[in-house]
Parts: structure tokens; C-alpha cells; sequence
């Protein structure tokens, strides 16, 4: 596999619980000392550890033994002049004394820095906790303090953001909060993602009760959603002390909504997971609510660092990043991440997701059609049928709209209209289809029309050319367009998303109808909503679906071969469905750049197409997607079912006549 001189954006972060014993300082700095060294041994960039773990969370009066405070710091001088030379940044839980004040604190530290010192703000003093004993809530609004800790000047506040100054880092900026702070009605780490954190640390230690951590795993997904964020959640875990309460140590990782890692409960293991900053800088520009103000307007301290060694880059109230380079390498590509990328992204993974999925899929379809019919008064549907997937779709659907406004499905008229490629097979399936469903069937042949039409323009029918093809897909159109005139119904359009993608449609022919059921539905997803199809109506209506999904994708334009079977196969002339359908996602959902998904599209189609393979594709992906623009600019309405559409009313507006150079470029360049 070609190695790809870009790192894609994807940077590695840990969540570990270090086996610790309540009070036992240096032990415990030896345990955090074994976790970074872990992590970093991993590639990991940033890593962090449990609420408290240098001193234990459970000290409880013990957090007023000035011995017990004495020890914390001066082991946290001794673990960052151990990790001098790490280039990762971490956290270390403990807590710290300014004055008459103590605060439970979560130390940033990189390559020896310490960098500053996020302070709780919420201390919870109900149930089994009582925090509020022992520690003062963070100092905010009034600005924060600026401390001597670990023999290291550094800030100590409730809300900082440590923005990375390296060269190709400018996505990476991380906000840190505690526990607690992440369960209130306003967590701190609202405003840090509004300053421009892209990844968030929790140190946390966080009782085991029945039904928490279910509660959990779903607070912190639902945070990094929100806030189009990663989010990495450390939790205590054993040596704690069980007098009251046990520790489950479970550690979370969470991009945009999704875990991405999780450990096993009472494990102590160690979470890594690579978050991509680039999909996450492409969601917040791509949400015009999201606004991110100035740090000092959000109430946040902005603090730079660098993974470099020669950096100049100092940990202060008032820092002024710089850019520097020399950094070392802990951003990836999609060709060496620890991410999965699935070959099918339109398509749930689980089996039972894919029958929700296509329920819901169903439901939005049919819904849609249904308010169409309803609002003007249409008793009657005209559809193509081919007896291929598109239209078979296009059919059940329409079927089950009929059916929601209780119309009789006989007002549905299902015409094959069999051209010079039209097999035996196809049409078979398209009468008995219809049939076993309960519509009207009719057929009309177009090869005497097509051919009058070649006389009347003068087209010779041997050569069997574009404007060949062309004029079934228009004639066919043409008679469903006159034939809903004669019932007085809509044409129903059986284009799907990948089509369109491609302009792989006749412009005013298949390209138009008066309603687009599949114009959202990509070629990978048609399949499982028929074969979902298939498994609810079963007997003689499964069989013939199920033929039709082994039946070769094909406009059947051109004649089939002596022995009757298909000859023209789109996916021969347009390439598999499947990578496009992985390029389209990626490309309309993130805006990713070609370099990007085809390294991506590498990795996920590994053993399955070759380097080249995939990157020849992605160059025809890219020329028709442009090209064909224009045919999308003028696209029937109809119903949005994903977060990707290219509908021009919709989620895709592009100028029919963009250049499309820097994108081949870039390909070219691969």
C-alpha cells in the first residue's frame, strides 16, 4: 500500500487508570509514570489519567495533611522531569494549595512543561460525596491565578484551552475538565469548544452503581456531539478505596457522537482511539449555528505549547503562540491510523441496525410521497418498471404510500417498456413484480418508435452510439409522462443517489419524473432495502425480489448477448458502486480532499482493489462529478433520507460550470 505524505488529520489520544494506592505518592507517580510511558509508546499525543490519581481520589481528610500536599507536588516535579523528553501531552490529577484555599486540580504536562492547572468548579457535595470538605470551587469569573507549583509557574483556572503551536497542528487545541464539571446543566467544556477546543479531557472519578455506567458512556458521546468535539473520559479506578464505594476505572473515548473506545469495566485498561480533527473542523464550519468567539469573550485562558523541544513557547497567562516546526510526528494518515474505516458508510453494520435503518428509510420515503398525493389530489402512480433494483424500490414504495392513504393499488400503473437490450429475465421479474403486488400492469415496446425516431433525425441504428442509448431512455419517458396525462397520476422517478452522483441518468429522460422516491438513497443502501422488502412480504413477492438483486446493474441500451443474458454492465463502464458510494460520502458529508479518501478508500478496500484500482476510480468519481453537475441543477423534488443529498434546493448547491483541475490535480499527484 502506497504511503501518503499527508497525516489526514487524525491524532491518537489515550484514557488510562493507573493501579494506585490511596495516599502512596510515589507509588502512584510510578503507576502515572507507566501510563505515559504506555501511551506514548503507542503514539498516542495526549493522554489522560483519573481525577486525584497521584494522591487517590478517596484520601477524604487526608487532603489537610500538609505531608500528604508536600509529597503531591514534589512528585509532580519528579514526573515531569522524568517526561522531558516525551513529546505527548498529559494530565495528572492532584490537589493544590494557594493560600487558605485548596483545589482539586488537573495538571497539563508536555515534555516536562507544566503547562497549567484546570481547577474543578463544581464539587459535589450530595449522596456519597462531599468535596466541598475539603476543596474551593475553581476562582472564576475574577481571572485566573497564577501559581508556583512543582517549582513551574503556571496558570490555575477553571477554563483553559492549550492551543498546539506546532506546523500542521492548528486543528489540535484541548480543554480539560473534572469529574463533575461534565454533569452539570453547563459544563466548562461548552465554552472551551467554543473557544476552539477540538478535543476535551476528563479526569474523573466516578463511583460503580447499578445503571451508571450506561448513563455515562451516553453523557459523553452526547457531549462530544454537541460540540462536534472528541472527548476522553479517565476514571478511577483500583486502589481506590472500597470502604463506601468501588471504582469501575472505566475509560471512554468519543468523536462527534460515536464511542470509539471503551474498556471493560474493573479492567484498568488502557482506551486509545485516533480522532479526526479534520472531520471535526469540516462539522463546525459546515454548522452555521456553531460560532466560536474570542477566548476572552467566552471566559477562557488560551495557552500554547509544542511537542518540539526547540520551541519557544511558554506556558503563561498571556502566551502568544507561534508556529514552529520540527515537531515530531503525532498526526497520521488514513494509511497508518488505528481507525476502521467501513467499505459500506451508508450501511449500519449490525444486522438489526440495517432492519431500523431500512424501516425508517421506508417510512421517509413513503411519507413523503404520500403528503405529495395527498396535498394534490392524486389518485394514480406511473412507474417504469425494468425488473431492475432502482425501479423494484421505487415500486414498494409507492406501494406503501398507496396503501398509508388507503387508495387501491390498482391506481398504480407499472409499465415495461421493452427496448433493444430488454431481457427475458428483467421482464419477467418487472410483470411478475407487479402482478404478485397487486398493480396495473402494462407493457409498451419502444423499438418501432426508437426507430422511426433514428429515421426522422437520421441516426444509422448499426451504430449503436450515445444518441442509441439516449433515445430509449427519452422514449421511455416520454410514454410515462403521456400515460400519467392519461390516468391523470404523477410519474414516479426510480433514480437514486448514486446515480445522480455520476450523472448517471439520461438528462430529460430517466432523469426526470414529477417525484424522486430514491433521490437520497445510494446504490449500496437500494440493495438492503429490497432485500429487507424480501423479508417482510416473503412467498412469491421474496422471490422475485431476491432474483432481481441477483440480477447485473444495467440500463439495458445496448442488445444482449447470443445467449440472452445481459450485455451492458454499469459498474464496467462507471466503476463498482461501492467506492463511489464511499467517495460520495466522504466528499459531500466531511469535504474531504481526494488525497484523503483515497487513502482512506485504500485502507478500507484492502485485499479487495488495488492501489491503482482505487485511485483510477476516484479520478472518474471526480470528472463526472463535475461534469455532470448540470443535470443536478435541475432535479425533480423529492425526499431527504440522509445527512447526504445533492438535491440543489437542499444540501448541494455548486455552479454547473466549477473547474474541477485542483481536484485532478491532486490525484494525478497521488
Amino acid at each position: 500500500m502506497p504511503a501518503g505524505p499527508s497525516t489526514d488529520g487524525f491524532f491518537r489520544i489515550a484514557a488510562s487508570t493507573p493501579r494506585i494506592r490511596v495516599a502512596d505518592v510515589d507509588a502512584n507517580a510510578e503507576a502515572i509514570l507507566s501510563c505515559v510511558r504506555d501511551a506514548a509508546a503507542q503514539g498516542a499525543g495526549a493522554l489522560v489519567l483519573p481525577e486525584l490519581c497521584l494522591t487517590g481520589y478517596t484520601c477524604a481528610d487526608l487532603f489537610f495533611d500538609r505531608a500528604l500536599l508536600r509529597a503531591a507536588e514534589a512528585a509532580l516535579a519528579r514526573i515531569l522531569d522524568a517526561t522531558a523528553d516525551v513529546p505527548m501531552f498529559f494530565t495528572v490529577g492532584l490537589p493544590v494549595a494557594v493560600g487558605s484555599a485548596l483545589y482539586n486540580c488537573t495538571a497539563a504536562c508536555c515534555r516536562g512543561e507544566l503547562l497549567g492547572l484546570t481547577a474543578k468548579e463544581s464539587l459535589p457535595n450530595y449522596g456519597e460525596f462531599y468535596e466541598r470538605r475539603w476543596f474551593t470551587p475553581a476562582p472564576r469569573p475574577e481571572g485566573p491565578l497564577t501559581v508556583e507549583v512543582a517549582g513551574r509557574l503556571a496558570p490555575l483556572a477553571s477554563r483553559i484551552v492549550y492551543r498546539c503551536a506546532d506546523e500542521g497542528m492548528a486543528d489540535l487545541a484541548l480543554g480539560v475538565e473534572v469529574c463533575e464539571d461534565l454533569w452539570i446543566a453547563a459544563p466548562p467544556s461548552v465554552d472551551m469548544a467554543r473557544a476552539g477546543a477540538t478535543v476535551i479531557l476528563n479526569s474523573s472519578a466516578s463511583s460503580e452503581v447499578i445503571g451508571k455506567a450506561e448513563y455515562r458512556r451516553s453523557l459523553v458521546a452526547g457531549q462530544s456531539a454537541r460540540l462536534f468535539c472528541a472527548y476522553a473520559y479517565a476514571d478511577a479506578g483500583e486502589g481506590e478505596s472500597t470502604t463506601d464505594l468501588v471504582f469501575a476505572g472505566e475509560n471512554l473515548i468519543a468523536e462527534n457522537g460515536s464511542l470509539l473506545a471503551r474498556t471493560p469495566l474493573f479492567s484498568c485498561e488502557m482506551a486509545i482511539a485516533d480522532v479526526d480533527l479534520d472531520r471535526l473542523a469540516a462539522e463546525r464550519r459546515r454548522c452555521t449555528t456553531w460560532v466560536e468567539p474570542a477566548a476572552a469573550e467566552a471566559g477562557v485562558l488560551d495557552v500554547g505549547f509544542s511537542f518540539s523541544p526547540d520551541a519557544d513557547i511558554c506556558s503563561a497567562v498571556d502566551a502568544e503562540p507561534s508556529a514552529v516546526s520540527g515537531a515530531p510526528r503525532l498526526m497520521y494518515s488514513a494509511l497508518d491510523t488505528l481507525r476502521i474505516f467501513p467499505c459500506t458508510p451508508f450501511v449500519p453494520a449490525a444486522r438489526e441496525d440495517i432492519a431500523e435503518r431500512c424501516e425508517t428509510i421506508f417510512g421517509l420515503q413513503a411519507a413523503g410521497l404520500k403528503t405529495r398525493l395527498a396535498h394534490t389530489g392524486t389518485k394514480h402512480a406511473v412507474i417504469g418498471l425494468s425488473g431492475g433494483l432502482d425501479s423494484t424500490l421505487a415500486l414498494l414504495v409507492t406501494v406503501r404510500a398507496f396503501d398509508a392513504l388507503d387508495l387501491p393499488r390498482t391506481g398504480i400503473t407499472a409499465v415495461s417498456m421493452p427496448g433493444f437490450g430488454t431481457t427475458k429475465r428483467t421482464k419477467g421479474n418487472a410483470e411478475t413484480l407487479a402482478e404478485a403486488l397487486g398493480v396495473s400492469f402494462r407493457e409498451v415496446p419502444i423499438g418501432p418508435a426508437v426507430e422511426r425516431h433514428f429515421a426522422d433525425i437520421g441516426h444509422d441504428p448499426a451504430v449503436q452510439d450515445v444518441t442509441y442509448e439516449n433515445s430509449q431512455a427519452r422514449e421511455r419517458t416520454q410514454i410515462l409522462m403521456d400515460i400519467a396525462n392519461q390516468v391523470g397520476g404523477f410519474v414516479i422517478g426510480t433514480g437514486d443517489l448514486s446515480e445522480l452522483a455520476l450523472g448517471w441518468a439520461t438528462y430529460n429522460g430517466d432523469h426526470m419524473s414529477m417525484y424522486g422516491v430514491n433521490a437520497s438513497v445510494p446504490k449500496t443502501l437500494v440493495r438492503h432495502l429490497v432485500r429487507y422488502a424480501a423479508d417482510a412480504f416473503g412467498g412469491q413477492i421474496a422471490q422475485t425480489l431476491l432474483d432481481i438483486l441477483d440480477t447485473p446493474v444495467s440500463p439495458e441500451l445496448l442488445p444482449p448477448t447470443g445467449a440472452g443474458e445481459i450485455a451492458q454492465r454499469t459498474e464496467d463502464l462507471v466503476g463498482p458502486y461501492e467506492l463511489h458510494d464511499f467517495f460520495l460520502y466522504h466528499l459531500l458529508r466531511f469535504g474531504f480532499a481526494p488525497g484523503k479518501i483515497y487513502r482512506m478508500a485504500c485502507r478500507a478496500f484492502s485485499g479487495v482493489y488495488d492501489s491503482e484500482t482505487v485511485r483510477s476510480w476516484l479520478r472518474v468519481f471526480y470528472r463526472r462529478f463535475f461534469a455532470q453537475q448540470f443535470k443536478r441543477s435541475c432535479l425533480p423534488d423529492g425526499p431527504k433520507v440522509g445527512s447526504v443529498t445533492l438535491s440543489p434546493r437542499g444540501d448541494w448547491r455548486m455552479p454547473s460550470d466549477a473547474a474541477m483541475r485542483l481536484w485532478l490535480a491532486e490525484i494525478d499527484a497521488l
